[in-house]
């Protein structure tokens, strides 16, 4: 016998607003967190915008400033989303439960802004400046380490890096966990801060970025016929997954049942997807197949769609692939054309726009949707929320490296 998972708590740091409050009403009203970057001087780059986080003050999470200093901006991320998320499930770790939760943080690129700055410090100042904290900011396993620090968590322990499926096989992986009885609970999710010089730099030097400098909020337009680019976000989305048993004895408030999960590669490029879309297909039908659901009972798809020109046209057509003729009726939309692209952190806060459009029959919007690209015909919710109930929904995430990973929620019945 394996266990049912639900979802019974979320916590979201995001562009466009934090909390799942902030976010939600946002996402509904096709608003935009995509500006010129404060970050850094970002005007001799090619692409000078982003979609920053606004008003995040570690204090408000309880993070003193000494344990901030010790800690990437990626990593405070998954610490906020995590308590936002306990918060939310009115959950308290003690030393009754500690035993049994988990945390699985997915992130595809880790501490980078630390990395920066402690290799820049090497190289004016010796090595002899370089922080004593630089190894444990830097690597990629320590939000998932920082959480569990600051909750008390001592389950399984685990970090996804799989670049931007990193969110969703985070969730996916502590489904399974959950399932086979290793943890009653996880804390998972996905988190990234890469908007800094070096990983800016590198995504213009490949040309993936939008470069709609004079119009940042209309910079990410997936499925539109004029889009050149992704626009980097950063943030995190933290949900706790619970097993059905252990939400029932505790009276706690579900949002949606995990019923699938699917993971697959491309073995085809480190950068392009496969053809035809035929990888992200793939991990579709897994989940499907383990949730035991036929393709027309799909009701709403949160897109990859990155507003890139080969990965909206492709994910199009794995979309049309897996469903045949129920694509035309389904909902597909980009959230990302709101919050930018989280990379690692782009599963988490999409899952949880999964759950809260089953929780609210409401579809949140492609905007930025003007063009029509005949690769791209699908009902992408152009420009506004759609009222529509919301029974079955799917995620996808699609990384560099041909790595793939599709989360399905459902509407919870007892």
């Amino acid at each position: 016998m394996t266990n049912r998972v639900v979802i019974t708590g979320m916590g979201v740091i995001s562009p466009i607003g934090n909390g799942i409050e902030n976010y939600w009403s946002s996402l509904t009203a096709g608003k935009s967190g995509v500006d010129t970057i404060t970050h850094f001087d970002a005007s001799e780059y090619k692409t000078q915008i982003a979609a920053e986080v606004k008003d995040f003050d570690v204090k408000n999470f309880g993070i003193e400033h000494k344990e901030a200093k010790r800690m990437d901006r990626y990593a405070q991320f998954a610490v906020a989303g995590a308590k936002l998320a306990l918060e939310d499930a009115e959950l308290e770790i003690d030393e009754e439960n500690e035993n049994e939760i988990g945390v699985l943080i997915g992130s595809g690129i880790g501490g980078v802004e630390t990395f920066e700055k402690q290799y820049n410090r090497l190289l004016k100042r010796g090595p002899n400046r370089v922080s004593p904290f630089f190894i444990p900011m830097m690597i990629a396993n320590m939000a998932a380490g920082q959480v569990s620090i600051h909750t008390g968590a001592k389950g399984p322990n685990v970090t996804a890096v799989t670049a931007c499926a990193s969110g969703t096989n985070a969730l996916g992986d502590a489904f399974e966990i959950i399932k086979r009885g290793d943890a009653k609970m996880m804390i998972a999710g996905g988190t990234e801060a890469a908007i800094t010089p070096a990983s800016c730099a590198g995504f213009c030097a490949m040309k993936a970025m939008s470069t709609n400098n004079d119009n940042p909020q209309a910079a990410s337009r997936p499925f539109d016929a004029e889009r050149d680019g992704f626009v980097m976000g950063e943030g995190s989305g933290v949900l706790i997954l619970e097993s059905l048993e252990s939400a029932q004895a505790r009276g706690a408030k579900i949002y949606a049942e995990v019923a699938g999960y699917g993971m697959s590669a491309d073995a085809h490029h480190i950068t392009a997807p496969a053809p035809g879309g035929e990888g992200a297909a793939r991990a579709m039908e897994m989940a499907l197949e383990e949730g035991n659901l036929e393709p027309e009972e799909m009701d709403y798809i949160n897109a990859h769609g990155t507003s890139t020109p080969a990965n909206d046209k492709l994910e199009t057509a794995a979309i049309k692939k897996v469903f045949g003729e129920h694509a035309e009726q389904l909902i597909v939309s980009s959230t990302k054309s709101m919050t930018g692209h989280l990379l690692g952190g782009a599963g988490g806060i999409e899952a949880i726009a999964l759950a809260l459009a089953i929780q609210n029959n409401i579809v949140p919007p492609t905007i930025n949707y003007e063009n029509v690209d005949p690769e791209c015909d699908l009902d992408y919710a152009a420009n506004e929320a759609k009222e529509r109930e919301v029974s079955v929904a799917l995620s996808n995430s699609l990384g560099f490296g041909g790595q793939n990973a599709t989360i399905i929620l459902k509407e919870y019945n007892a």
